[in-house]
């Protein structure tokens, strides 16, 4: 899917305080600390050496790039069509403008009388998740929580207002709601020096060092984006992949230009007689689910009795710009499945797909069944979309406007730049992935926190231009894939209704990449008999829970309904994690077991350890 991965869960969404320990209370007493007129002088002379060159790079791009549109996100149409309904009935504007005042007019007066020492309620309260306003000062101090009720009750002015347009189109809607949104979370008092109590007093302590830290650390993002911002969100130096993380012991069995794949060594006497076989999303890279042994989806199939296989994607460079979704589909799966007969003398095997991997588990299995070929004897498909209707926000980046711009783009380097990629996903946790790191790293002028997951994050992974392209415009644009004979692979028209092998849907509740009531009309699609499982939290974090964790619940219905609101409806919640439940469905379809099988011990020899090559290989 459109780039990356990282509100994703409640977990996760907690990396948003990973960066460092709770600043301190200051001693009234103590004053304002100066600051040390030496150490000013040396970093400004520092800044402006650097901001030179910053300055030199970043022009040096605009020119091999050439000029960008002045509205890349196509923006300015949505909200001209907005202004112009919301003009067509200015008595709604009028009335919420006026009632907005009403709160203000609140606020005043409640403010007056806490500062006259009386007790009163709050007007609009925040979020209790909402981690901006997690500080004392925001509640204990008068100005402060005027401060934060004053931007709430402006935040919720701004969405009710884009949010109750008459007659604007839905994809006109949804594009004014998520940029409304990014406005105002932007200007949250938070983040900001003057109206942020934890930057107040930061700035005290240290006498202004925390500011001149943040600015270095500014620098350095934007000479690591060569003029472009590039936050940093974790300590890209605290994790080695095959050392700290992606530690499960395997071997690389094959490799073509597009994959490595990797047998993992068993851990038990006795294993499944068909093999496993995961194909990840190239949107990231697959050690997510191999990040470390406590929570390896890797090792802890293995330990079931499964023989692991992992796909693992190249990060792609201009030489690989023509290669297509039918060359993903052959050496991605097919061409895999051929591996896996050779290392283990078996045909049958059962196959995960994960995001994007998934999506095209899905194309790839209604190929084969057009194809008479059944290698693939059940699949698991990870929060997957297969009908594209309802894909969720990242839609508000996919109209034919800012598709032909990408598609310039791609088209002179040859592939979509990951960073493009992760900004996309980012804005869709703005508060998380943002402006939590704005706050932390330029404004308290602390180091971010060593964080597998964002290390994972931000290890992002190109897009071939032409592989790309098809797949905005044929899944999300068009949604041809859930179409009988939308889309054409290598001659085939490709018919998901042919697929009847049997078929497991885990997806999870506040997923904001697949939706999960999108993902679960793909369950619709398939022939088969299907089971479909629904866990908490989000796309990450639902899929990554360890049963030792316990951390999230999960929903099974037996039925598979037509709506997804009646499946719930009739869901029985089960504590924990889903991939017992998984594996119990997986191993139910063929419970012979056969000795164990060690890398290398069939006709592929090994060609390198586990993790391989491939996944190392990092964009600049």
């Amino acid at each position: 899917m459109l780039p990356r991965r990282v509100r994703e869960e409640k977990d996760t969404q907690h990396m948003a305080d990973k960066p460092g320990p709770e600043t301190p209370k200051p001693d009234p007493a103590a004053g304002f600390r100066l600051p040390d007129a030496a150490d000013i002088g040396r970093s400004m002379a520092d800044v402006a050496e650097r901001s030179q060159r910053i300055v030199s790079e970043w022009l040096k791009r605009q020119a091999e790039e050439g000029p960008e549109s002045p509205d890349p996100l196509n923006i300015g149409a949505a909200f001209m069509a907005m202004t112009a309904k919301l003009m067509a009935n200015p008595a709604h504007l009028v009335q919420a403008q006026l009632g907005l005042w009403q709160d203000y007019m609140s606020v005043w007066q409640s403010t007056a009388r806490r500062m006259m020492g009386m007790d009163t309620a709050p007007v609009i309260q925040a979020d209790p998740a909402d981690r901006r306003f997690k500080d004392d000062a925001w509640r204990e101090s008068e100005v402060f929580d005027f401060i934060k009720q004053s931007y709430l009750l402006s935040a919720r002015f701004v969405q009710d207002v884009v949010s109750h347009v008459d007659g604007l189109d839905d994809r006109s809607a949804q594009k004014v709601d998520f940029y409304a949104r990014q406005f105002i979370d932007a200007m949250s008092p938070s983040n900001f020096l003057l109206t942020n109590p934890e930057v107040l007093r930061r700035t005290a302590e240290t006498g202004g060092e925390n500011l001149l830290r943040g600015l270095n650390n500014l620098l350095a993002d934007l000479e690591s984006g060569r003029g472009k911002l590039r936050i940093k969100m974790t300590d890209m130096d605290a994790f080695r992949i095959g050392e700290n993380i992606a530690v499960s012991p395997g071997k690389v069995v094959f490799q073509n230009d597009l994959i490595q794949l990797i047998q993992y060594a068993p851990s038990t006497e006795k294993v499944l007689k068909r093999p496993l076989l995961i194909i990840p999303p190239w949107i990231n890279k697959f050690y997510i689910l191999d990040l470390r042994p406590k929570n390896s989806l890797v090792r802890w199939a293995v330990s079931q009795g499964h023989t692991v296989f992992m796909v693992s994607w190249v990060n792609p460079d201009a030489k690989l710009a023509e290669k297509d979704f039918e060359d993903y589909m052959r050496e991605g799966i097919l061409e895999a499945l051929d591996a896996i007969e050779k290392a283990t003398g078996e045909s049958a095997i059962n196959a995960i797909g994960y995001c994007l991997g998934g999506t095209l588990l899905g194309a790839t299995l209604a190929w084969m069944a057009a194809h008479s070929d059944d290698r693939i004897k059940s699949a698991t498909f990870f929060v997957s979309l297969l009908d594209f209707r309802e894909s969720g926000e990242l839609n508000v980046f996919i109209d034919e406007e800012q598709l032909k711009m990408l598609e310039e783009r791609m088209n002179r380097r040859g592939y979509l730049e990951g960073s493009e990629m992760a900004t996309t996903f980012n804005m869709l946790r703005a508060n998380d992935l943002i402006w939590s790191f704005v706050v932390n790293n330029y404004l308290l002028g602390k180091d971010p926190f060593p964080f597998d997951l964002l290390y994972w994050n931000a290890d992002s992974t190109r897009m071939p231009a032409r592989m790309h392209s098809f797949y905005l415009r044929n899944m999300y644009q068009e949604n041809r894939l859930a179409r009988p004979g939308g889309i054409v692979l290598e001659g085939t028209p490709i018919d998901l209704g042919r697929i009847r092998i049997p078929a497991y849907f885990i997806s999870t509740r506040e997923d904001h990449i697949a939706p999960w009531r999108a993902t679960y009309c793909g369950a619709h699609l398939l022939s088969g008999k299907n089971r479909f499982v629904l866990a908490a939290s989000g796309h990450i974090a639902g899929v990554v829970n360890p049963p030792e964790g316990s951390k999230y619940n999960h929903w099974i219905n037996e039925d598979l309904p037509e709506a997804p609101e009646d499946w719930l409806a009739g869901a029985a919640e089960m504590a924990g994690s889903w991939w017992p439940d998984w594996h119990h469905w997986v191993s139910g379809h063929d419970r012979r077991m056969v000795p164990a099988r060690e890398p290398g011990s069939g006709k592929l020899k090994p060609i390198e350890d586990a993790p391989g090559s491939y996944v190392k290989l990092r964009i600049s």
